[in-house]
């Protein structure tokens, strides 16, 4: 914490873009979670649990893991969990989609190929089964996977799982913003917080995919777009 962390991820099961990792087993115990938990709160740090297995989603939450980044395999007491916890899932369910059309064209490695088919699916009825049973999700893209800038293509893929459009909308803003710790700063247009905002030629709420098409971005109040 000492380097200026603001944050802190752990790697609690495998990994779909990593040799040899297997996305459904653990690759932390809980005590090891717990431990980073402990020291990362005691700083007023926050700690994401990367976690696609089902066993170590549930462990990353009992450990006091503050979201689980990805969330593919997550059961029914996963879920369970996360709502009684009140631990938000950040569930990336698009770029399952750029990997396996643009991961194949550049001829990415066939088990991440392989890996990222027997998740992409799971991860997207999970996705719609954790929102029908009210646990909170933020909405994280994990983005870097394909080009930042692309972030908005998961709007459509979150309206066509069981979101209505303002759904998605607020989980990328204040949803968000009370997740990260910062909904005194932004996530919502009020007089004290950052002046933060886009504008786009069409109506969200009809047409979800429009936010892929922006035409003005201001940032801290200055237009940069």
């Amino acid at each position: 914490m000492a380097g200026g962390a603001d944050f802190i991820k752990v790697i609690a099961s495998g990994a779909v873009l990593a040799f040899g990792g297997v996305p459904g087993e653990p690759e932390m115990t809980p005590e090891e979670i717990a431990a980073v938990v402990k020291v990362a709160h005691a700083h007023g740090r926050k700690v994401a649990a990367h976690a696609h297995g089902a066993r170590s989603i549930k462990e990353a939450i009992l450990a006091g893991a503050d979201t689980i980044e990805h969330a593919s395999l997550i059961d029914d007491e996963g879920i369970a969990l996360a709502r009684e916890h009140d631990v938000a899932l950040s569930m990336d369910v698009y770029n399952g989609d750029y990997i396996d059309t643009e991961g194949r064209r550049q001829a990415w490695p066939e088990e991440f190929l392989r890996k990222n088919l027997e998740t992409t699916e799971a991860q997207r009825q999970g996705f719609t089964r954790a929102h029908a049973a009210g646990a909170p999700i933020v909405y994280g893209t994990d983005a870097a996977v394909y080009p930042h800038g692309f972030n908005a293509r998961q709007f459509p893929v979150m309206v066509s799982r069981g979101m209505t459009a303002m759904q998605a909308i607020q989980s990328a803003t204040s949803v968000a913003a009370k997740y990260l710790g910062w909904d005194d700063r932004v996530g919502a247009l009020a007089p004290g917080r950052y002046g933060d905002v886009i504008a786009v030629r069409c109506r969200p709420l009809d047409d979800i995919a429009c936010l892929q098409r922006v035409d003005v971005v201001v940032k801290g109040g200055l237009r940069f777009k």
